[in-house]
């Protein structure tokens, strides 16, 4: 069954980054949807996360991308080397908003086209009613529940963020999008959505850059409730730096020139940055460049394609900037101590669709302007996911290894601390539950709700080793795997299983299948199972 929407249809908007006249403090409370309460003692929670940045892009996971704000993060807080994502953005963001594996909450594939709907069921491309998201679980739990960004779990009414227990939204609610203009659909028929709460949104011409709108109205969300005293769980989900390569200029001067060395050089040196941050074992060696990807020296266009890169890195060049923004905003409410902010991305580095990436507009134009739409291709994704194999849409490491950073001034103390232990999305639901009191229902609007998945990281903020998963599994597209301790096995789509020791050999080099056919066996019994329960 759908679930009840509360509309605001009082706002207004502006022909700038398009500011809102935001609700007057307790309005939610009026209208009966959350408890008033006096809730000092519980912490604030902002999820921030990024789509199809690669493991090493930012620069405290071995990048060369000026990323002070994550990298500040990271400085005062964990970053974990071992956490993993659904490798796509529809199921990443499923899994990471309901605790359950993507094909349990409706988002095994991708989200289903208005007017073009798939069956019910694992695969159905929308939420399911067997689950409920933080949003609604933290909202009854008497919290603000606040989005700005990417959606992606639902193209149609009634799927959309305050469908799923958000009281204010921002963002795009499909997928990838001009960022400078939105009357330029990907293709025909290909039309994208913003919407501000439950209204769509058109934003204008001149001014706008998603990025900025994004944060814009994360900062926008925080000066009207961040005063409150109730708690409030902000969720800002960017679309940067997944394609179209659109920039500002003054960004992309940054970095123009700066990748001339090309992608060869580029991953032999944030594969010994990593080492030298201890985020990589050394024994470890780094994967050889794919196989489809040409050597730099003989790419004839070495300028355009250096620039690609350019751009892509004044992409999250300007969502850092973004975080600083929010966190300066948290820090002069006076609510910086007290605030578990998180950073991950969605998957890894996108390959799409060749290695020198795609032109869908081929009109001769650079990257980075409103009328281009490139993207940086598998040569680049390989050098943002160093030191890994494969890329997005794969279940090997370069596809669902992601940075995780967590900061929490009052429950963290160990500072720049490195943490080794395993974790995955669907872990981010337990999380939020435990650090806020929050109950995980067995129902919600008379539907049964899914055991959840997940477990709590809050014994690692705490310094502590927590027991931890005794599986892992994903399905992608038919791609597949099992991880068991420190054990993994993973195949590509009608592949052959492979067999990796991820305690010697995480960038997965030495294939032991041939060599423990029980182990494989075993292993193919646990994943089998996993798949039967959920679906795939």
């Amino acid at each position: 069954m759908g679930r009840p929407t509360v509309s605001r249809r009082d706002f207004l908007t502006t022909m700038g980054l398009g500011t809102v006249a935001l609700a007057t403090p307790g309005w939610a409370q009026a209208l009966g949807r959350l408890p008033a309460t006096n809730s000092s003692q519980r912490p604030n929670i902002i999820l921030i996360m990024a789509d199809d940045m690669g493991f090493s892009d930012v620069g405290c996971y071995g990048g060369e991308i000026h990323t002070p704000n994550i990298d500040g993060l990271a400085a005062q807080g964990i970053r974990f080397t071992h956490f993993y994502n659904a490798a796509r953005c529809c199921p990443t963001r499923a899994a990471l908003l309901t605790g359950l594996y993507p094909h349990q909450a409706g988002m095994g594939g991708m989200v289903s086209r208005p007017g073009n709907p798939k069956p019910s069921g694992p695969y159905q491309g929308y939420l399911s009613d067997q689950c409920v998201t933080i949003a609604e679980v933290l909202h009854k739990a008497g919290y603000h529940t606040l989005m700005s960004g990417k959606w992606h779990v639902g193209e149609s009414k009634p799927h959309w963020p305050l469908d799923r227990g958000f009281e204010r939204y921002f963002g795009l609610i499909n997928g990838a999008a001009n960022y400078f203009d939105f009357t330029k659909a990907k293709a025909p028929g290909r039309k994208r959505v913003i919407a501000i709460d439950d209204q769509p949104y058109i934003p204008p011409k001149e001014g706008f850059y998603l990025t900025d709108a994004i944060s814009e109205y994360a900062v926008n969300f925080l000066d009207d409730y961040g005063p409150q005293d109730q708690p409030f769980f902000l969720y800002v989900s960017y679309t940067a730096p997944h394609w179209p390569l659109h920039a500002l200029p003054e960004d992309i001067e940054k970095y123009r020139g700066k990748y001339l060395q090309g992608w060869d050089v580029l991953r032999r040196e944030r594969y010994e940055r990593l080492i030298e941050l201890g985020l990589l074992d050394n024994q470890w060696p780094l994967s050889e460049r794919d196989p489809e990807v040409p050597p730099w020296r003989s790419i004839e266009n070495q300028d355009e394609m250096a620039l690609k890169m350019a751009v892509y890195a004044a992409q999250i060049d300007r969502m850092d900037q973004g975080i600083g923004r929010i966190l300066a905003t948290l820090r002069s409410l006076g609510k910086e101590q007290d605030t578990l902010v998180l950073f991950l991305s969605d998957n890894g580095g996108c390959h799409e669709d060749s290695p020198l990436g795609f032109d869908l507009r081929n009109n001769g134009l650079p990257p980075g302007g409103v009328d281009s739409f490139m993207s940086y291709g598998s040569s680049w994704a390989n050098a943002s996911n160093t030191p890994f194999r494969l890329f997005k849409h794969w279940v090997h490491e370069g596809g669902i290894a992601t940075p995780l950073i967590a900061r929490w001034p009052t429950v963290i103390k160990k500072r720049g601390h490195i943490d080794h232990q395993l974790g995955h999305v669907i872990d981010l639901m337990a999380t939020c539950c435990d650090v806020a009191g929050a109950r995980y229902p067995e129902t919600y609007q008379n539907e049964n709700v899914l055991p959840l998945e997940g477990q709590s990281l809050l014994p690692v903020f705490r310094g502590k080793q927590r027991q931890g998963h005794d599986d892992l599994c994903w399905e992608h597209e038919g791609n597949r795997a099992i991880r068991s301790g420190k054990w993994k096995l993973v195949s590509v789509e009608n592949g052959k299983w492979e067999l990796y020791d991820m305690e010697a050999d995480r960038t997965e080099l030495h294939d032991l299948a041939a060599q423990q056919p029980d182990r494989v066996a075993e292993l193919t019994d646990r994943y089998l199972e996993w798949a039967k329960r959920c679906g795939v």
